[in-house]
């Protein structure tokens, strides 16, 4: 088997000699290709190629969730081969990792190569969906390119959070679940709409749902996690199904204790719930309009303001090794 291992050397968690370490450890299994990111999108261009080449049957992503978002988008530049889904691995590396995770691979990158390795010795692997996000026809986004999600995107007050939390990684920050949380409070006291919101929902054969604040589409479950603690927006969610959502009308002070606590108390059986939530399972399409621009996210990566997002859910989109 000839691989192609991308790896972001700024991944938060993997030092260079344990880089070193896992590259010797997946070389000896395999014949490897191993080329560190460079710039933004790198890892996504790099996923292109090999899909694109006739001589890389395996494709390996050092990093986080980011990584792991732009291999995937290169390797499914063309979109899904019925006749040969592409293959990847993950080596959990970024702070939070959830994709890995989802998948049941360790979180730790030298015990998550040690599984892969025994994965590919059984050739053990399987098959998951992913969600696209495109811009809706006859909308001022309608031009914006479609982007592959593996476990989340957000519309509204969460994607909102993210942008702060980046910008304030761009300003030499490190990236930690307390940052995130003080970013989530400041979002919160400075959020306009949080009574009223902005966000329609509409899908084939439903009325819409109107006034939303924010709404989270989940791939699968869980949606993230607090250091080792997951967190369950949409418990159905599966890799297995199309699209779940979690929406919410209103983010009162009440309204954002109650709904808080029930994220962080949630579990695979019971997720938020009350008047104010929407939860939706298992969406092929749907849209998300907004009255105004509002910020988007995917996978963790904010990109910028949007007015209205497409989403698919496509059941069967890459095989992965586990």
């Amino acid at each position: 088997m000839r691989a192609l291992l991308v790896v972001n050397p700024a991944a938060t968690t993997t030092s260079a000699r344990t880089r070193d370490v896992l590259i010797h450890a997946l070389a000896s299994e395999m014949k490897l290709d191993a080329v560190s990111t460079e710039y933004r999108g790198h890892a996504r261009d790099l996923g292109r190629r090999a899909a694109e080449s006739a001589d890389i049957d395996l494709v390996v992503a050092l990093g986080g969730d980011g990584t792991v978002n732009e291999v995937v988008n290169g390797l499914l530049h063309h979109g899904p081969d019925p006749d040969g889904l592409p293959l990847l691995a993950v080596v959990p590396g970024g702070s939070t990792n959830v994709f890995a995770r989802a998948l049941g691979l360790p979180n730790d990158a030298v015990e998550a190569t040690g599984a892969i390795l025994d994965a590919l010795a059984a050739r053990r692997e399987r098959t998951v969906g992913l969600g696209l996000a495109s811009g809706t026809p006859g909308t001022e986004d309608e031009g914006v390119p479609a982007r592959w999600f593996t476990f989340c995107a957000g519309f509204g007050f969460d994607a909102g959070v993210i942008g702060r939390v980046e910008q304030q990684r761009e300003r030499g920050r490190r990236s930690t679940h307390a940052l995130y949380l003080r970013q989530a409070a400041r979002a919160f006291l400075g959020e306009p709409n949080r009574r009223s919101g902005m966000i329609t929902l509409e899908r084939p054969g439903a009325d819409p749902v109107r006034d939303l604040v924010l709404s989270i589409v989940c791939n699968t479950a869980p949606w993230t996690y607090l250091g080792n603690r997951p967190v369950y927006a949409a418990p159905e969610a599966s890799f297995d199904t199309a699209l779940d959502v979690l929406s919410l009308s209103r983010l009162s002070t009440a309204a954002m204790a109650r709904y808080a606590t029930q994220l962080l108390t949630s579990t695979p059986e019971r997720g938020p719930r009350g008047r104010h939530a929407v939860s939706l399972h298992d969406l092929t399409d749907f849209t998300l309009h907004s009255k105004v621009p509002l910020p988007f996210q995917m996978d963790g990566d904010h990109l910028g303001l949007r007015t209205s997002v497409t989403f698919t859910g496509v059941r069967r989109a890459l095989r992965v090794i586990v």
